[in-house]
């Protein structure tokens, strides 16, 4: 018998510490992977998910100010454009001054868009606002095939479908303000920056796995 306690208490010595073992062993390895993401790559990450959330903030501050006719609309809608200018800018240092250009005149042309989408909304014009709304899927269209053209590292699936999810996203927010319904405007908004956040990691990760000695 005292043979046979000897061996539980090791039995159970050894399932208590294996988990814990386990554990560190875990953390160690997520903590090397975490350091191979070098300061390069890591900053990309970063700088994509400024430009991305200014992307979404300025965004709502235009269907904010738009809709109630505020006298900020002008100058809300050239800080709007100059982060696609900076998108584009953040591009070049991988494909060029010409095709940083080209991807900022798209998403300029995203967000003019936009604003014939809202007004049309706005006026309840539904011929406007169905024509609108059809060049502006096709504009996104336009940015994915551009994008594919510049990286076929990225999924044109994966960011084709971000591009629909946020304008749906948009003209949620947009309707919910219209019919000043705060609260959904406040979970379109919500849910547009957490999608929105998705965008710079599957841009970062296709920069990288096609410039993979620039990190």
């Amino acid at each position: 018998m005292k043979h046979l306690s000897k061996i539980m208490i090791l039995f159970l010595t050894f399932v208590l510490i294996c988990p814990a073992f386990t554990n560190a062993e875990g953390s160690k390895q997520s903590e090397r992977q975490t350091q191979e993401l070098n300061q390069k790559s890591a900053q990309l990450m970063a700088d994509m998910r400024v430009l991305w959330t200014e992307h979404a903030f300025w965004t709502e501050r235009y269907v904010v100010s738009a809709i109630a006719g505020h006298e900020d609309q002008e100058v809300v809608l050239a800080r709007l454009l100059k982060n696609q200018d900076d998108i584009g800018n953040a591009m070049k240092p991988f494909y060029g001054e010409e095709a940083g250009n080209k991807l900022a005149k798209l998403l300029r042309e995203h967000i003019q868009i936009a604003g014939k989408v809202l007004a049309a909304a706005k006026s309840g014009n539904q011929p406007d606002f169905k024509k609108y709304n059809d060049e502006w899927f096709k504009n996104a269209d336009d940015i994915t095939d551009f994008l594919i053209s510049a990286n076929p590292q990225f999924n044109k699936n994966e960011i084709k479908e971000m591009f629909y999810m946020h304008l749906k996203l948009v003209t949620q927010s947009v309707a919910a303000r219209i019919n000043k319904d705060y609260n959904a405007d406040i979970a379109a908004f919500d849910k547009n920056l957490a999608h929105l956040l998705h965008m710079p990691h599957a841009i970062t990760e296709g920069i990288i796995k096609q410039f993979p000695d620039k990190f």
